[in-house]
């Protein structure tokens, strides 16, 4: 996900100082890779300020053998959402974990992005209690970006896996959300939105995503947006389209198929190509493109989904990310931070949910 905002052009952003919080603790590998993660980010982006939340007596040493005191600040939280922990549960009793306290951060205006590994569901719930939907939003999605073929290499797909659940109303808010973020994150300026389905066909599909389907088709014109139709799997990765529209359970099931089969393709090129001498040099040969190939499908260059439909902008980074995905993710933090984002969405936001009940109420009137 750090190429979210690629071509946002650092000069736009605003004079003030930029500050990330950051929930050391939640990840698979605990607090080291997430400081490790920082480190790569802040090598990079020394101009920006950190503050990281969890167990101070166990991250002060980790900081200080980088040397990131000088930009780091820690907010002590002693106790840890864990992966297992239901968000009913996180919500009861996790006042003193690294995850409310990362998100407590943004809502005092103490920073401007949120970032966690942690438990997705506890991360939701408690963005949506402490930070609130946007007015109008039923449901949060999380937008993630696919490699592509489109120029920008990207297309966003959502929802990758905030909620399991999306009718006619929902898919019809995610497709003028998504349509926002490739707006405003990815300068298109007229992105093309797709609704995923089992075929391209119109009579194709659960009842509640032919009626989505006419929804969405309705409000391109408004909504700024080119609606080419019911798309398939197969296009999810294509230059047909910018944004893909799906429920959250479809969606996290391909993105968690489409990593799985990256790290597949990258150790069966690792294996075939250390198999004999020829093959070795093949290798050594044809090595810058292995080297863009295994850049361009790596998960970890793409770490991080952005909640849509929240006050403020929180990202969830994959928990299983070594130091180059935390990276990742912190870098898409940082630039989102700079171009306002969170502003220009909540706009475009509300803009949405006068236009979605402008097209169900048109819908209404014809049906």
């Amino acid at each position: 996900m750090m190429n979210a905002v690629t071509d946002t052009d650092p000069t736009k952003a605003t004079a003030t100082e930029t500050v990330l919080s950051v929930d050391a603790m939640g990840g698979d590998s605990g607090p080291a890779t997430v400081v490790a993660g920082l480190s790569f980010f802040l090598k990079k982006q020394p101009d920006a300020k950190i503050i990281l939340h969890g167990p101070e007596d166990e991250l002060a040493p980790l900081l200080a053998a980088k040397g990131l005191t000088d930009n780091v600040t820690v907010h002590n939280a002693t106790d840890v959402v864990k992966m297992t922990d239901k968000p009913s549960k996180v919500l009861r009793s996790g006042k003193n974990t690294s995850m409310w306290s990362a998100i407590e951060a943004v809502r005092a205006g103490q920073a401007q992005v949120c970032v966690s590994c942690g438990n997705t569901g506890g991360l939701m719930a408690m963005s949506m209690l402490r930070l609130r939907k946007a007015e109008g939003v039923n449901r949060p999605a999380i937008a993630c970006l696919w490699p592509s073929h489109n120029p920008s290499g990207f297309n966003v797909l959502l929802d990758a896996g905030a909620d399991i659940r999306a009718d006619q109303d929902d898919l019809l808010a995610y497709a003028l959300m998504g349509a926002s973020y490739a707006r405003n994150g990815m300068d298109i300026p007229r992105p093309r939105v797709g609704l995923l389905n089992v075929g391209v066909e119109e009579h194709k599909g659960r009842a509640e995503l032919k009626v989505a389907h006419e929804l969405i088709a309705n409000a391109a014109d408004v909504g700024d947006f080119e609606y080419v139709g019911f798309v398939e799997g197969g296009d999810i990765p294509s230059d047909r389209i910018d944004v893909i529209v799906t429920d959250g359970f479809t969606g996290n099931v391909a993105l968690k198929t489409g990593e799985g089969t990256a790290k597949l393709i990258s150790g069966l090129l690792r294996t075939n190509l250390k198999a004999n001498p020829m093959a070795m040099l093949g290798a050594l040969l044809a090595r810058g493109a292995l080297k863009a190939l295994r850049k361009k499908v790596d998960p970890s260059g793409v770490n991080g989904g952005v909640f849509l439909g929240l006050n403020h902008t929180v990202i969830k980074s994959h928990g299983s990310a070594d130091a180059a995905g935390v990276s990742a993710a912190i870098s898409l933090a940082y630039r989102l931070a700079r171009s306002g984002f969170s502003d220009k969405l909540a706009a475009r936001v509300a803009s949405a949910v006068s236009l979605a009940q402008d097209v169900r109420d048109e819908t209404d009137v014809t049906s």
